[in-house]
């Protein structure tokens, strides 16, 4: 049955599959760091330990997760961070228009700021109450309701503030570089002038 909650060509997920690119990676606390830097409003790189990380405001909030691969998880209960408390902690320049969100092994995605600011963006850390298991992201993956999962990364470790757009890796092999699933902005062929960087 349709649901009016599903972007075009998506179906609704019982569960919650595992898709990735590449090894899960292996997680030390010891070893773990979150950074934001890029063009910052003091010129500063700010940096948490996972300790730090995990101490700041926890918040929940309940959003859909639409993959590329066509299926969407209704009414997920997301826990963790809000991607604005990290704007507040560490403001960007009054220049910047995009940020490159980082994650282990160098994956990267691009997202526009007003994307990133979104009431609903969020550093995920648990979902349904739980800790995020290692496949899906943990300790860190951001989640992006509004927008297909990949611009989500999981295994987050950073913030790069950019003054202008610049795509990230699955944008620069093929994928659109706004991904709105109400749009159904899934490839980069699809895109419109002034919707990305040049391929």
């Amino acid at each position: 049955m349709w649901d009016p909650r599903l972007p075009p060509g998506q179906r609704v997920q019982r569960g919650w599959p595992v898709t990735h690119y590449g090894p899960v990676p292996k997680f030390r606390a010891d070893r773990w760091e979150f950074r934001v830097f890029g063009a910052t409003a003091d010129g500063e790189k700010h940096c948490w330990t996972h300790e730090e990380f995990a101490a700041l405001p926890y918040e929940t909030v309940v959003a859909d997760l639409h993959c590329v691969a066509k299926f969407s998880m209704l009414d997920a209960e997301w826990g963790g961070v809000r991607a604005r408390a990290v704007l507040d902690l560490a403001p960007p320049a009054p220049e910047v228009t995009h940020v490159m969100v980082w994650a282990e092994y160098g994956f990267s995605s691009n997202l526009r700021l007003s994307d990133f600011t979104a009431e609903q963006t969020m550093f995920a850390t648990h979902c349904g109450g739980e800790l995020l298991t290692a496949e899906h992201g943990f300790p860190l993956r951001l989640v992006v309701p509004h927008l297909y999962a990949w611009k989500g990364p999981k295994w987050v470790r950073g913030i790069e503030y950019m003054t202008a757009d610049r795509r990230g890796f699955w944008e620069e092999r093929g994928y659109h570089n706004i991904g709105d699933p109400w749009r159904e902005q899934r490839y980069s062929y699809q895109e419109q002038r002034g919707e990305g960087p040049e391929l």
